[in-house]
């Protein structure tokens, strides 16, 4: 048991109005963690007997074989300690608002967008980390569920937070948004994300986003992408709700402004204008989508006083996450491929960034670029000509051949040249033997695609090619 728990059992009581019971002489009356997962519970955990597919009370008496502390629960469950209260869910939510408030000195931030803010999210975590006592989720927990659990792991003596919050629909955000309650928020960008839930398509999408602001305390900073045609409409969202606005991308007079992007091997070079000030600084990505996360990172990093330079070194030590750009290069046929993988998830707007980034790298004589994509999800009655459009992106990038899998990505490969054309499939099983027979030594290979449509499948294929 830690020195200072993270919870004491008064302290949930307190917290969420439950009723203790179970508690057997001389045992802790303290816990160190939180959990919903009784697969993943460490001993000293909270268990929360959360409903899902399946109610979590059924796994109580699990949960406290591995150790849990105590269980908040709806009813009492013989094996350990209960706190009892009439809806979890609700318990967590208090939890989560009882811990906020408790972290007295904890500076917040919040990152939505429809592209990027689970990287921006862990970019700032980086920072936060270097500069003191720092508190995220450890894994893109961004939901109903996910964003007050992150805040009830939240420790008492935490100095800066951030966290992620994601949305399928209207009013998701807001009140994950008034449970964080931040200093500060970023929009990434807006656009072709979950388009089938909103009638109005990207619109739509803007003002949920903008849900955001609904939380954020009052003089807090809103951080926008001045790139984004829903610049203006979000930027006056904000004023609205009382926000001061910093701004970030490539428009001359912004906030942080990229001036310059050059790919180097694995890395990338930076060369930005922050408040007016030339910086420099290198990624572990190549993308230069990622380059303008960056910017935004850096913005964030300020208003939870974090200074410049240690903002500037987690940006240079921050290695590109699993299926958001990581780099591998790979034995092959006698060479080496080179891996992109992007194939965490995609819509239009992450697509477009991750052609174009693939065409913008340099390549040798004997190399060639690769674009290997699966399906579009949630994109509603035009996911037909969304695919279909991307042909017109590859064309013009310096690519060479497409390999393809899924239904909707049937569209585009009617609508790619011949000469582009690697192969297609039905699905990402089917496709990656045909894949790998078209590979040569030399190749670089970017996947991308929607999580439902298994793009991860073929880079992890690729990535155990010499295993």
């Amino acid at each position: 048991m830690a020195d200072t728990p993270l919870w004491t059992f008064d302290e949930l009581a307190k917290a969420t109005g439950g009723t203790l019971t179970g508690i057997g002489e001389g045992a802790s009356r303290a816990a160190t963690g939180v959990n919903f997962d009784s697969r993943a519970l460490q001993p000293g955990d909270v268990f929360l007997a959360l409903k899902g597919v399946r109610d979590g009370h059924d796994f109580v008496p699990q949960a406290f074989q591995s150790g849990a502390a105590i269980a908040v629960t709806r009813r009492p469950i013989e094996g350990g300690a209960c706190l009892l209260v009439p809806d979890v869910q609700k318990a967590l939510e208090d939890m989560a608002v009882f811990a906020r408030d408790r972290a007295v000195k904890a500076r917040r931030g919040a990152v939505t967008g429809s592209v990027g803010k689970t990287s921006v999210t862990q970019m700032v975590m980086q920072g936060l980390s270097l500069a003191g006592r720092a508190h995220s989720a450890i894994k893109s927990f961004n939901n109903h569920i996910g964003v007050p659990l992150t805040l009830a792991r939240m420790p008492a003596d935490t100095e800066r937070a951030v966290f992620e919050i994601g949305m399928n629909h209207a009013d998701e955000i807001t009140p994950l948004s008034e449970f964080v309650a931040p200093h500060a928020v970023i929009i990434t960008t807006v656009g072709g994300a979950h388009t089938e839930n909103f009638p109005d398509g990207d619109a739509g999408v803007a003002r949920a986003k903008a849900e955001i602001f609904d939380g954020l305390l009052p003089g807090g900073l809103a951080i926008l992408n001045a790139d984004n045609q829903w610049f203006d409409f979000l930027s006056q969202q904000a004023r609205g709700a009382g926000a001061l606005i910093a701004a970030f991308g490539e428009h001359n007079g912004v906030d942080a402004q990229l001036i310059e992007h050059r790919v180097n091997g694995d890395r990338a070079s930076v060369a930005a204008r922050f408040h007016g000030r030339d910086i420099i600084f290198s990624l572990a990505h190549t993308g230069r989508h990622q380059a303008i996360n960056a910017l935004a990172t850096l913005l964030m990093l300020e208003a939870l006083d974090v200074d410049l330079d240690t903002s500037l070194l987690a940006l240079e030590s921050f290695a590109a996450l699993d299926g958001r750009g990581k780099v591998t290069r790979k034995a092959f046929k006698g060479g080496e491929i080179t891996l992109i993988d992007e194939s965490y998830n995609a819509n239009p707007v992450s697509m477009r960034a991750t052609l174009e980034s693939l065409g913008t790298q340099p390549k040798s004589a004997d190399s060639r670029k690769i674009v290997v994509l699966t399906d579009m999800l949630e994109l509603g009655t035009e996911e037909a000509a969304l695919h279909a459009g991307l042909a017109a992106v590859i064309e013009a990038q310096d690519i060479d051949k497409v390999y393809l899998a899924g239904p909707l990505m049937k569209n585009l490969w009617n609508a790619l040249p011949l000469p582009l054309r690697g192969a297609y499939a039905e699905t990402a099983a089917e496709l990656s033997p045909r894949l790998i027979e078209g590979l040569q030594g030399g190749d670089v290979v970017m996947v991308k695609g929607s999580n439902g449509s298994k793009a991860g499948l073929i880079a992890k294929t690729l990535l155990a090619l010499d295993e």
